[in-house]
């Protein structure tokens, strides 16, 4: 029988681990397989090995395994840390972006993470990133929306050759 080969095997292992952390349901199996191996009498380093894991991890599977079965390996749900937006200042923040950034004395005409997190700094005395800003808009359901590129002092004739489409209804040509 001819040997099996992948071909950039280097980099097709990352990408199969990467596809394995993506769902909970292929972590699941990734642990399953990992308990199947340790059943069929490979150590935990050797087991860990195989799939790329600390021996620690394998060994953690197989203790929750031992004590609570397949409900062991499967992903408990982790609390993470707690918001710092608090559950009262919600309801204000919405409601602040459904002005303009204007109203606030703000020269940009659209909220995005940066301008929100430095309101929020300013208004409410909270420090949060850029990043968390944009989960927030998310959470509250606004997309991001971006703005229209603008000709600064562009005369009318350079702006018509700027635009894509011709205006509807200015009867060029007829």
């Amino acid at each position: 029988m001819q040997k099996l080969e992948i071909h950039d095997k280097e980099i097709m292992s990352v990408a199969i681990r990467q596809e394995i952390l993506r769902s909970d349901e292929s972590r699941y199996d990734h642990r399953l397989h990992g308990v199947l191996l340790v059943c069929q009498g490979f150590s935990a380093r050797k087991v860990a090995g195989f799939l790329g894991q600390d021996p620690r991890t394998v060994q953690r599977w197989i203790k929750r395994f031992n004590a609570r079965g397949f409900a062991g390996l499967i992903e408990e749900e982790r609390p993470g840390r707690p918001s710092k937006l608090k559950e009262e200042y919600w309801d204000r923040i919405e409601s602040d972006l459904r002005m303009h950034p204007v109203d606030f004395g703000y020269r940009q005409n659209l909220w995005d993470g940066k301008l929100l997190s430095h309101h929020l700094s300013e208004q409410y005395d909270l420090s949060i990133g850029v990043r968390q800003c944009q989960r927030i808009f998310r959470e509250m359901g606004f997309r991001f929306r971006k703005p229209r590129p603008v000709i600064a002092k562009a005369d009318p004739e350079e702006k018509m050759r700027y635009k894509k489409t011709e205006a509807i209804g200015k009867g060029h040509g007829s």
